[in-house]
């Protein structure tokens, strides 16, 4: 492996996730990273692919890590807000392509097709990594210690169309709006 320079650079930019908050919160109160939320996210999904044999273990783990990598430059939007989905996609692609000319060609080429993968959200892959982001971010909104005004009722629909194609992720989803249900029971009290 050569160009060791170039994969520390990528890291060195990658480390801005860290510091670009979410619209989620933790236990504690504070504002979760997009860097925690993809931690998260491949660990999830890290933990649930032993259900799925047939798929390339590594591809959705590098799709986990690398899915919200254009935050690095524009932010995280919040989906609530119902951002111009052709406007975000193309800073988003941007944004990959920026980070991937840090990357030695053939690293940066793979990782452009594997966030353009992401995106079409058409591959088993895709669509387990897809399913499991909406996932992470309603069980962060279910955990987290949120704003009083926090709009729960958001997540019952949020992403909902990613989890109709498999039955575990039908189940998953059964659990995450019921605990919903109770956060919204909750903040009416």
């Amino acid at each position: 492996m050569d160009n060791l320079n170039n994969y520390i650079r990528f890291i060195q930019e990658a480390e801005g996730l860290k510091c670009i908050t979410r619209t989620a919160w933790t236990t504690t109160g504070r504002r979760e990273s997009t860097a925690e939320h993809s931690w998260r996210l491949a660990l999830l999904a890290g933990l649930l692919l032993p259900a799925y044999p047939g798929l390339d273990a590594r591809r959705v783990l590098m799709l986990c890590l690398i899915h919200d990598l254009g935050e690095v430059y524009e932010g995280d939007i919040s989906a609530a807000l119902r951002p111009d989905q052709n406007e975000k996609e193309r800073q988003e692609r941007a944004a990959i392509k920026r980070a991937a000319a840090l990357l030695p060609e053939t690293a940066g080429q793979e990782l452009c097709k594997l966030w353009e993968e992401y995106n079409a959200c058409v591959t088993p892959e895709a669509r387990l990594v897809k399913a499991l982001d909406k996932a992470e971010t309603i069980l962060q909104h279910n955990q987290g210690a949120n704003p009083h005004e926090f709009d729960y009722a958001f997540n019952l629909e949020y992403g909902k169309k990613y989890f109709e194609h498999d039955p575990l992720l039908q189940k998953l989803r059964a659990l995450l709006d019921e605990q919903t249900r109770k956060r919204v029971l909750e903040q009416k009290q």
